[in-house]
């Protein structure tokens, strides 16, 4: 039987949690299954794949920040595709509800989809709810990657979703860690905070930094936020009118942070929701005391349901302040140790091989 070909298909890469376990998964599947291609129009990130061959669309935007027109210029090449070889499949990381739409025109063609942050972020747009009901039911195979996720899905959706966890990379985050980097900020005896993530709504940095401003008269601490987006100009606005320029810096998306984690004390996450956040799974790597919210999905799995660390609610900015006035090493020394052994959940060779073994059932 001849193999099919499979097509992984992100339209936009844009250098977070997702893209960093997309560049694990694709290299793997690729040196997995002969026939295999990877659509994307993020040209940048061309060096990160090794073992798969790319398609970029014919035209190329390099000035466009959002993805619709992204999408559908890859969905053109997918379609392409589609008429071409009849047998495929489709493994999205991205779009997945247009590759589903896609699949009813194309009724040979099987669907996976890799869904990355809980719907708890959207669900309660009743439209939207209706269309994803409908949509969910062509895709053959809905991979997520948490077990509360799969629950969500479950019972919003009626769908029975594979928890496959992120696979984590120890070795490399370790190695990389190692790197030096000129960090004046962090070169201190102060206390060191860092949060990481992109700068919108979702992963909520605000929170973040009214902890701080509660602070700023109580304890010395410096604090470094990572990451590129929309809500940077308001979190800087911030910043200057409380008074924290000298104690809290914002800096832009690092293609290496372990380095910062490394340095840091506290990693502090604020999301509102989530998939699974690989930044905890780093800070865990790396021994170091996490407080994140409890936000669906992903931390209190990484956690231990707060035995692993600490766990406050959504926007709860006092809880954050006061978990960070108490944080002493000899306090938390037990509660990183007991999370850094859990980490073989998400070991990178077992949950790759979930990903072959899905792939395997539609050759």
């Amino acid at each position: 039987m001849t193999q099919k070909k499979l097509v992984i298909f992100i339209p936009s890469i844009e250098g977070g949690g997702v893209e960093k376990n997309l560049f694990i998964i694709s290299n793997f599947l690729g040196s997995k299954f002969e026939k295999s291609v990877l659509i994307t129009h993020s040209r940048k990130f061309k060096n990160k794949f090794k073992n798969i061959k790319i398609i970029f669309p014919k035209f190329e935007f390099k000035n466009i920040s959002g993805r619709k027109i992204k999408y559908i210029l890859c969905l053109y090449e997918l379609i392409k595709i589609c008429f071409k070889e009849k047998e495929i499949i489709v493994f999205a990381f991205q779009a997945n509800l247009y590759c589903a739409l896609i699949g009813i025109f194309f009724r040979k063609i099987k669907i996976i989809t890799r869904s990355n942050s809980s719907p708890s972020g959207w669900s309660n747009n009743l439209f939207k709810k209706f269309i994803f009901k409908i949509l969910f039911r062509r895709i053959n195979q809905v991979i997520v990657n948490s077990i509360i996720f799969k629950k969500e899905l479950k019972k919003k959706f009626n769908v029975n979703a594979l928890c496959i966890y992120n696979p984590l990379n120890v070795k490399e985050i370790e190695i990389l860690s190692k790197k030096k980097i000129n960090n004046n900020h962090f070169k201190t005896n102060n206390l060191k905070l860092l949060n990481i993530g992109r700068l919108v709504d979702q992963k909520d940095q605000i929170t973040f930094l009214k902890a701080l401003n509660l602070l700023k008269e109580k304890i010395k601490f410096k604090a470094i936020i990572i990451g590129n987006g929309i809500k940077k100009k308001e979190l800087l606005n911030f910043i200057k009118k409380n008074k924290l320029q000298s104690q809290v810096k914002i800096i832009k998306f690092q293609k290496n942070p372990f380095t910062y984690i490394k340095m840091t004390d506290i990693l502090v996450h604020t999301a509102k929701f989530e998939g699974l956040p690989n930044v905890l799974l780093e800070a865990a790597v790396l021994k170091k005391f996490i407080i994140s919210t409890n936000c669906p999905t992903g931390p209190s799995e990484i956690l231990l349901n707060g035995k692993g660390g600490e766990l406050v609610e959504i926007g709860d900015y006092k809880k954050i302040a006061d978990k960070i006035q108490y944080y002493t090493p000899k306090k938390t020394k037990n509660k990183i140790i007991l999370t850094y052994k859990n980490l073989y959940r998400f070991n990178t060779n077992k949950n790759l091989d979930k990903y072959s073994n899905v792939i395997k059932k539609f050759i």
